[in-house]
């Protein structure tokens, strides 16, 4: 039943978040000069974006990896897939991208940033804890549910777990075509090459034994 309700749901909330995000006129990327540009993603010169291809098809605008539920059987207890312009070579200069993220009993999205895009997300089915954190150090927080819709502003900490016993699932849209995505934890403890040891150590006021500690639990 939940299922369901999930299935009629998503194609209705694709559409919403689709069209709002463009209506507001609120993208994060420039603005296009032309009617289409597809990404050439073959393409070696480096740009603010992507070369467009001399010729496009429908499939260049099309992409089915949203309809089912992912696996979360990792150590985060999430999946999320993300069809930005990488999977949607149409996406190009449109400013826009959307993902779906599942989440098993207990899963989690760690803290992290879009630097590129603000995030707006609809629940599917379960519910959620989600939040960021304002760069005044404050929380705002809320508990969502099948049908609730929160933001997360750009470049912002923010994070959503499913403290219930259920499989939870959302959908997200962002004003980027490629918003990006930052690791808090990764980002930190999981840097190519290493943050050193002394800034973490300071940092988090914690010993080096820990930092090690938390570096091989992310490796």
């Amino acid at each position: 039943m939940v299922a369901a309700a999930a299935g009629k749901l998503s194609v209705v909330v694709v559409m919403v978040l689709v069209i709002a995000t463009i209506s507001n006129s609120v993208s994060a990327d420039l603005d296009m000069l032309q009617d289409v540009c597809v990404a050439d993603l073959n393409n070696a010169v480096k740009m603010n974006g992507f070369a467009c291809k001399a010729s496009f098809s429908a499939s260049d605008f099309f992409f089915a990896g949203l309809a089912l539920p992912q696996p979360t059987n990792n150590t985060l207890g999430s999946n999320v897939v993300l069809a930005n312009v990488m999977l949607i070579p149409g996406l190009n200069t449109l400013g826009i991208s959307i993902a779906r993220i599942d989440y098993a009993p207990g899963g989690i999205r760690p803290p992290h940033t879009h630097p590129r895009g603000t995030e707006i997300l609809f629940v599917l089915y379960g519910k959620l804890d989600v939040g960021f954190i304002t760069t005044a150090n404050v929380l705002v927080s809320k508990t969502i549910k099948q049908g609730d819709i929160f933001t997360f502003p750009k470049g912002l900490v923010h994070f959503q777990i499913n403290n219930g016993k259920k499989p939870a699932a959302a959908i997200a849209a962002f004003n980027s075509q490629n918003p990006g995505v930052q690791g808090i934890p990764a980002t930190l403890f999981a840097a190519t090459p290493p943050v050193p040891d002394s800034v973490l150590s300071k940092a988090f006021q914690i010993s080096y034994q820990e930092v090690d500690a938390i570096k091989s639990k992310l490796a």
